[in-house]
C-alpha cells in the first residue's frame, strides 16, 4: 500500500509526488497520456519563474525526472474510478489493475473541448488538430482555420503563421480575449485573416471525408472558409465524473474543493486545473499539488 497514490502525471501530480517523497511518504503517479500534462504541447512557456524561456515539453520533462529521482513510483494506466476501503482507497484502471492506497490526489487535468458539429469526431486526428507543435508541419504551404480567440489559440497561431500558406481565426466573442502581446504576434502579418463575432456551423467535406472547408456565420451572413485543416482551441473540459460520488462537482465538471485541496471525502485531495478556480496556470497547478501533498502527509500522520 502506498501512502499517496497521485492520479494524473501534469504540473499539479508531479509537484505533489516531489513534496510527498520530500516528506518520505512512498508516493505512485498514475498517468493515461503524456507526464507533463497539457503543457507539453506548448512550444515555448516564458512565465515559470526560474525560466526566462523553456518548451512546455522540456519543463514536463524536469518534473518527471525531478519526482523520480526523488523516489516516486510511475505508471501509465487510464483510471477508471476509486473505491473507499477501511483502510484507504483502491485505485482501478482500464486495464483492470488496482493500486492502494492511504491517500490520493485527484490532479486530472483536463481535455480539449470540440465544438460538437456533425463528422468532428472522425475528423479528428486527420484534419482536425489541437497542438500546433505536434501537427503544424502537416500544413506547411497550406490554408489552415484556428477557432478561438484567447491565449492558446494565439499561442498556436504564432507558430503556425510561420509555416503555413493562410491562417484564418475565427472568434466567437466580439473581440479576440488573448493578451495584446500575443496578439500583436500573430494579427499584422500578411498570411492572416481574422473574424470576430462569428459562429461555425459546419465542417465541410468532399465526397470521400476530406476536409474541404468550414462554414460560419458572420453578421447574419454565411460565409465558407476553404482550409487544409481546423485547429481547436476552444477551451477545456475536465473529465472527474468518474469520482463524483467522493468529490463535489460543479455544474462544468469541475472538483468543488474545500480549503483549496480538501474533498468531502477524507484522505482524498484534488489539484491543478481539475479544480473549480479562477486562474489555470502552470503556477497556480503547482502550488495545489504542494498543498495537496502537505495535507495528505498530514492526514498520514494523524493515522498514527
Amino acid at each position: 500500500m502506498y501512502d499517496i497514490i497521485v492520479v494524473g502525471g501534469g504540473p499539479a501530480g508531479l509537484t505533489a509526488a516531489i513534496y510527498g517523497r520530500r516528506n518520505l511518504k512512498t508516493v505512485m503517479v498514475i498517468e493515461k497520456s503524456v507526464f507533463g500534462g497539457q503543457i507539453v504541447n506548448s512550444p515555448k512557456v516564458e512565465n515559470i519563474p526560474g525560466f526566462d524561456s523553456i518548451s512546455g515539453d522540456e519543463f514536463g520533462d524536469k518534473l518527471l525526472d525531478q519526482a523520480m529521482g526523488q523516489g516516486a513510483e510511475v505508471a501509465m494506466e487510464n483510471v477508471t474510478g476509486i473505491e473507499k476501503t477501511a483502510d484507504g482507497f483502491v485505485v482501478l484502471t482500464e486495464d483492470g489493475n488496482k493500486f492502494e492506497g492511504k491517500t490520493v490526489i485527484l490532479a486530472t487535468g483536463t481535455t480539449h473541448r470540440t465544438l460538437g458539429l456533425p463528422g468532428e469526431e472522425n475528423l479528428i486526428g486527420s484534419s482536425i488538430s489541437f497542438c500546433a507543435v505536434c501537427d503544424g508541419e502537416f500544413y506547411r504551404d497550406k490554408t489552415v482555420v484556428m477557432v478561438g480567440g484567447g491565449n492558446s489559440a494565439f499561442v498556436e497561431s504564432a507558430m503556425l503563421v510561420n509555416i503555413v500558406k493562410k491562417l484564418i481565426l475565427l472568434q466567437d466573442l466580439p473581440k479576440f480575449t488573448a493578451d495584446q502581446k500575443l496578439q500583436d504576434q500573430v494579427l499584422p502579418k500578411e498570411n492572416v485573416e481574422a473574424h470576430t463575432a462569428t459562429k461555425v456551423l459546419a465542417y465541410e467535406t468532399s465526397e470521400d471525408g476530406t476536409l474541404t472547408g468550414v462554414s460560419y456565420e458572420e453578421n447574419g451572413e454565411k460565409k465558407v472558409a476553404a482550409c487544409d485543416g481546423v485547429f481547436l482551441a476552444v477551451g477545456l473540459v475536465p473529465e472527474n465524473g468518474a469520482f463524483a460520488e467522493y468529490a463535489e462537482l460543479d455544474s462544468r465538471g469541475y472538483f468543488v474543493p474545500e480549503n483549496i485541496v480538501n474533498t468531502k471525502t477524507p484522505g482524498l485531495f484534488v489539484a491543478g486545473d481539475c479544480c473549480q478556480k479562477t486562474l489555470r496556470q502552470v503556477t497556480t497547478a503547482c502550488a495545489d499539488g504542494a498543498y495537496a501533498a502537505i495535507r495528505a502527509c498530514d492526514y498520514i500522520n494523524d493515522l498514527k
